[in-house]
């Protein structure tokens, strides 16, 4: 029954009030709450949250903010999730200078210089404008050099839409991105598969061929290698005959004696 009440408040929420941030934290003192999710809940006024003074992680996705001017006050905020609102404006956040993670995809960014207020946060590392899992993203990303334009504003990036740009794997998962694209680009032809008869193995049939060594060194290494699996193999056979001699000995010990009358 409780839960339904919930529910339904939540269903109707479109402030966000001290009475809601402390019923769904169990925090009494609003500057004691470090985590916040208020995904889904219809939010359009932020209300009161920049008394969270502390807040190191919020989650508002879902909603239809569209006013940022009450996260201004959150400078200990390092996670924020704005994706699916209603937002064209990003200016407050510039305070936010300990923001690392930031997602904007599903909002209504129109330009470049909409970004330029996220220039002065050096901690920021990954930025999401759009995201195809949810078919999620801005009018700015239609720009054909968007991505380019955003790695130069932000130089520090390493996550970029969800792609590594920067940092251990992103020149792995750029190549196979670019392997694919390539792949995609040449299989087919107005539709149709391509084939290609010149094709020509990357190496030769007997590549995989096990060499014989003229390494003398190597030559030794192999025979006392073999030597010693040999000895091994005659040491597993003398312990499973010696285990099953005692297992033989050990049952008949087990088995009542018998007496002749």
């Amino acid at each position: 029954m409780d839960s339904k009440r919930d529910k339904e408040q939540d269903a109707d929420v479109e402030k966000i009030t001290a009475v809601l941030l402390k019923s769904r934290t169990g925090e009494f003192d609003l500057e004691s709450i470090l985590f916040l999710k208020l995904r889904g809940l219809g939010i359009h006024d932020l209300g009161c949250i920049g008394e969270c003074m502390n807040l190191e992680r919020l989650d508002l996705s879902g909603n239809n903010v569209s006013n940022l001017a009450p996260l201004a006050s959150l400078r200990l905020l390092f996670v924020l999730n704005l994706s699916a609102n209603r937002i064209s404006n990003l200016e407050p956040l510039r305070n936010c200078e300990s923001l690392q993670n930031l997602n904007v995809a599903g909002n209504i960014i129109s330009s470049i210089e909409n970004l330029q207020c996220l220039q002065s946060l050096r901690k920021l590392e990954n930025i999401r404008f759009k995201d195809n899992t949810y078919n999620y993203t801005n009018p700015v990303c239609r720009n054909s050099s968007y991505r380019n334009i955003v790695l130069e504003m932000f130089p520090n990036i390493k996550v970029l839409d969800g792609e590594r740009v920067v940092g251990r794997g992103s020149e792995l998962y750029q190549l196979c991105k670019d392997i694919d694209e390539t792949i995609r680009a040449g299989l087919y032809k107005n539709g149709q598969l391509v084939e290609h008869s010149d094709c020509k193995p990357w190496v030769e049939d007997s590549y995989w061929d096990i060499k014989r060594s003229n390494n003398a060194i190597i030559d030794e290494a192999y025979k006392q290698f073999n030597e010693v699996l040999h000895e091994c193999r005659l040491l597993n056979n003398r312990a499973t005959h010696v285990i099953s001699q005692t297992e033989r000995s050990l049952s008949l010990k087990k088995q009542p004696k018998q007496y002749a009358i």
